[in-house]
């Protein structure tokens, strides 16, 4: 029972992580996007 509590907190804890460092990579490249946009002709 301990066991599956710990796996599945461990599972949770993985699933934020996961999903923390997909949002700082989409923050990155929406910055990174941004930087770089071409700039519009006159």
């Amino acid at each position: 029972m301990v066991k599956k509590l710990l796996l599945a907190a461990l599972a949770a804890a993985g699933v934020a992580l996961a999903g923390k460092k997909l949002q700082q990579s989409k923050a990155e490249q929406a910055l990174w996007a941004e930087a770089t946009d071409k700039l519009p002709k006159n």
